[in-house]
């Protein structure tokens, strides 16, 4: 976790990113600012609003809470009713620019004097289509392995076996980790997380499920069958896919007796926010941490993430660029991480910090903010999520973007209830896929 080596010039490139903000906070940004999509449920958010706020006092900050819908949003901006700033997943963002509903950040990039290479690659890329940048990303969401100790100690195993470069070692160490108490499962050994995570299944074994250019869906080949088949096979040793779900439906998944505190799985891949969630709630929990690996060996990790973009009506569009560049700055992030490591001490509570898709600010906060957390479990976890995070892929950027996603987790959730086999529910997400990218492209 620590990066002395790079400190002069985070340093340089730190007071670089606060000397923009602080110049366009002088121009003249003010009126009403309508923001939808976005939410505030944490100081993470909170602060980094009462930054801009500061900033910009003349800007009045409208948001209206919760998700964004798509087809609100969409009817919106054909009525002319659009909000000035919208809060959206990034792999569905290029389906908005495909509506020709958002638009192109090249203008307030270029007056706010925004450095995109502080942002991490992977997300820059989700939020690019047609070489013309769309969004901003926030949050870096990236996948390792959480695993259970106990379950580990139990099976035989350390936590060096949980090598998903190996899928026999994988089915292996998932069987020796599934416990029954009778007839009933008391723990899954290895949940590979279906439908959401097909797309690293598939990239672990060697292909994307869309191509890179983002016009060919790749979901009917082979090793996507494979992946599929595979990750499935997995429910099999929890009594299949029905028996499995109805056990972890009874999890506390966010609660103090959690699944991993309630030694009730051995391992499976999860987002990087997960371990903030151990350390605030369950710092004591028999909690490991690994890299997820693809069959060749390679660390491999599957990015998500939220964005911030511009429709292309806004009635304020300086205010909110001013807004999306302040809210994933490297100062305001972290200022953001100050807070909660001030927070987490006044409550004598772990700090993780926060995990974010601006690479500069994630060096600062864990070598300036973040120290040994004085859990060795956490500290690992940290430190895998900082390496992981180095290692990743995205969707990449096509204009049907949520038909796209539609499709394939439709497939994967037909194979699970036992609809189809893989080969003809990802046939026909195939087609459903190609067709949209077809007619996205074309329009």
């Amino acid at each position: 976790m620590k990066f002395s080596n790079k400190i002069l010039s985070i340093c340089i490139i730190f007071l670089l990113v606060a000397m923009s903000v602080s110049l366009v906070g002088a121009q003249d940004v003010s009126g009403e600012l309508n923001i939808l999509g976005f939410s505030l449920p944490d100081e993470i958010a909170t602060e980094r609003v009462a930054q801009f706020e500061a900033a910009y006092p003349d800007v009045a900050v409208n948001i209206t809470e919760g998700s964004l819908d798509t087809q609100q949003f969409l009817t919106s901006v054909v009525s002319g009713n659009a909000p000035d700033l919208i809060y959206t997943n990034r792999d569905v963002l290029s389906t908005y620019v495909g509506r020709n509903a958002l638009m192109p950040l090249d203008e307030c990039i270029a007056n706010m004097g925004v450095d995109m290479s502080q942002y991490r690659d992977a997300a820059v890329a989700q939020v690019t289509v047609d070489g013309e940048v769309y969004g901003l990303p926030e949050f870096f969401n990236v996948i390792l392995l959480i695993g259970n100790s106990v379950a580990l100690d139990s099976a035989g195993l350390t936590v060096e076996d949980l090598d998903t470069s190996s899928w026999e070692n994988v089915a292996a160490i998932n069987e020796a980790m599934t416990s029954y108490d009778g007839d009933d499962l008391i723990r899954i050994g290895f949940d590979p997380k279906l439908p959401e995570f097909l797309p690293l299944w598939a990239q672990a074994n060697g292909v994307g499920l869309i191509s890179d250019d983002g016009r060919t869906a790749q979901l009917d080949d082979p090793a996507v069958i494979e992946a599929l088949e595979f990750a499935n096979s997995l429910h099999e040793a929890g009594g299949g896919r029905q028996d499995f779900m109805a056990f972890r439906d009874t999890w506390d998944f966010f609660g103090v007796e959690n699944q991993v505190a309630a030694d009730q799985i051995g391992v499976w891949p999860m987002e990087n926010w997960y371990v903030n969630f151990l350390g605030g709630t369950s710092p004591d929990a028999p909690m490991v941490f690994e890299p997820f690996r693809a069959r060749d060996g390679e660390i491999l990790t599957y990015a998500t993430g939220n964005t911030w973009a511009i429709p292309r009506d806004s009635s304020n569009p300086e205010a909110a660029c001013a807004f999306a560049v302040t809210m994933t700055a490297t100062d305001t992030w972290v200022a953001a991480a100050e807070e909660r490591a001030r927070l987490r001490e006044e409550a004598g509570t772990i700090n993780t910090g926060v995990f974010t898709g601006n690479r500069v600010a994630d060096e600062i906060i864990f070598s300036e903010i973040v120290g040994p957390t004085g859990n060795d479990a956490l500290d690992d976890g940290i430190a895998t999520v900082l390496e992981v995070s180095d290692y990743a892929f995205a969707i990449p950027a096509n204009p049907a973007g949520a038909e796209f996603r539609q499709a394939w987790q439709d497939a994967v959730n037909r194979v699970l209830n036992g609809e189809q086999t893989a080969a003809e529910a990802l046939a026909q997400a195939q087609s459903e896929a190609q067709e949209a990218l077809d007619e996205a492209w074309d329009s």
